[in-house]
């Protein structure tokens, strides 16, 4: 990851993914992955979920927030620049396109049908991305623990995203804490101070 990106290179990446994903936010992740960490190694998949967890609990959209870490990573304010240009390119010509012909196209059965199978699609990328990214949790329970109280907690109980983001953040310090304390404590030949 030491080697020097250009700023086209970075552009380019960006905008094949913008270009390449419907549905935005979390529809990007698998081709994020995909491109920023298998095929460039720019970043490690423990850096992508961190990067996502960051992008999450900020404002603005996913996808752009991604995109500006991963910039800034590879580059800087330069490499973070040249994300966001391409990674919101697309879809600004996208939209100008598309609202320009929605008349003529709202109604089409071959329209509906085709965003019925992107989506469809989109379903099978995230799980795709979902289990890739779960591989370095499988061994710590208390991760895997974490991850289903916030999933029953959204899915079943609708909690609001943002009290599960800062429930998580809180769960980590106490766990980074703990774990801490029973590093220095193994250190010191196991006494309490």
């Amino acid at each position: 990851m030491s080697k020097k990106v250009s700023l086209w290179r970075i552009f380019l990446t960006m905008f094949k993914v913008g270009a390449l994903t419907f549905g935005g936010g979390y529809a990007m992740v698998p081709l994020f992955r995909a491109e920023y960490v298998q095929k460039y190694g720019w970043i490690t998949d423990e850096d992508m979920l961190n990067m996502i967890a960051l992008s999450q609990s900020i404002p603005g959209a996913i996808a752009v927030n991604c995109s500006v870490l991963v910039g800034y990573r590879r580059r800087k304010i330069k490499g973070a620049l040249a994300a966001v240009a391409g990674s919101v390119l697309p879809s600004l010509i996208t939209l100008t396109v598309v609202t320009y012909l929605y008349q003529a196209v709202r109604d089409n059965a071959y329209v509906a049908g085709a965003l019925r199978g992107v989506r469809a699609a989109v379903v099978a990328l995230l799980v795709s991305a979902f289990l890739g990214f779960m591989k370095p949790f499988y061994k710590d329970a208390l991760a895997v623990a974490a991850f289903f109280a916030a999933f029953l907690l959204s899915f079943i109980l609708d909690i609001n995203s943002i009290y599960l983001i800062i429930g998580g953040i809180v769960f980590g310090i106490a766990l980074g804490f703990l774990r801490i304390k029973k590093s220095d404590n193994a250190r010191d030949g196991g006494t309490a101070p």
